[in-house]
């Protein structure tokens, strides 16, 4: 892979977009490449906690406009299935199974702003910005669609999904878009201090309590007590649920503190 890089510290991975001379535009190599690696990471059992970064001075453009105008000279069905891909790359984020940190510096917009939806903790930087700017430019934001009104519901996203217009950190705070907001020379150091938070925890656990944030929401109060008591009661006997219940009991910090 040439425009994904990864890095690995303990069972901390990170995921570098690696294209910052088009300020990490998505084309249809970069989606390639970043499904190629979440679909390898989310097999990868010794990753606790994966940071998805970029390169260079903004975290991602959206897509990039000059693939965006190949796209006239296309047919519909080969349109439709590159659009697909795209949402598949979304959905593959969406539904990985271990805790996401999004880094975010400069700005996020289009496409970049779907994989901070799609992650589970953002930290930005006070002066990056986010937009859903797709009717600005003649398009829909229709792929991201499904995963930003996960995050911020239709209420919110109606306007910003209307105007297109710039969404600035503080805001993005508000919104729930992102979880914190810090000035650049402190944004590795959050990104740091949100993974060993998460690496407190255990992972069985937080891959169960992804899963419940991910359907529970879709549920009928009959669908979620057939499926959220399973949950609780598998998750008590397992061997990490009994480890937590040992070590709060014997005053210790439980085996899984530090990533193997």
């Amino acid at each position: 892979m040439s425009l994904v890089r990864l890095d690995r510290s303990g069972g901390v991975v990170t995921l570098n977009l690696a294209r910052p001379e088009t300020r990490n535009a998505l084309n249809s190599e970069m989606i390639a490449e970043l499904t190629q690696a979440f679909r390898e990471l989310s097999t990868d059992d010794s990753i606790r906690v994966l940071i998805l970064a970029a390169d260079g001075q903004t975290f991602c453009a959206g897509a990039d406009a000059n693939w965006m105008k190949s796209q006239k000279g296309v047919s519909e069905t080969e349109n439709l299935a590159d659009a697909q891909k795209i949402f598949d790359l979304f959905r593959l984020v969406y539904e990985f199974p271990h805790p996401i940190i999004a880094r975010v510096q400069g700005g996020a917009y289009g496409g970049g702003a779907g994989l901070m939806c799609c992650s589970d903790i953002v930290v930005m930087t006070d002066d990056a910005q986010t937009a859903f700017s797709e009717v600005r430019l003649g398009v829909v934001p229709a792929t991201i669609s499904t995963f930003v009104l996960r995050k911020i519901g239709e209420g919110r996203a109606r306007e910003l999904f209307l105007t297109g217009r710039r969404i600035t950190a503080q805001e993005c705070l508000n919104l729930g878009l992102a979880t914190e907001v810090v000035s650049a020379d402190k944004l590795d150091q959050a990104v740091i201090r949100w993974a060993d938070e998460l690496l407190k925890a255990s992972p069985t656990a937080q891959m169960v309590t992804k899963e419940l944030l991910r359907e529970v929401p879709q549920l009928t109060l009959d669908q979620a007590r057939e499926f959220t008591p399973l949950r609780i009661a598998r998750q008590r006997v397992s061997a990490e649920g009994q480890e937590g219940l040992a070590a709060l009991l014997e005053k210790r910090n439980p085996q899984w503190s530090m990533p193997q």
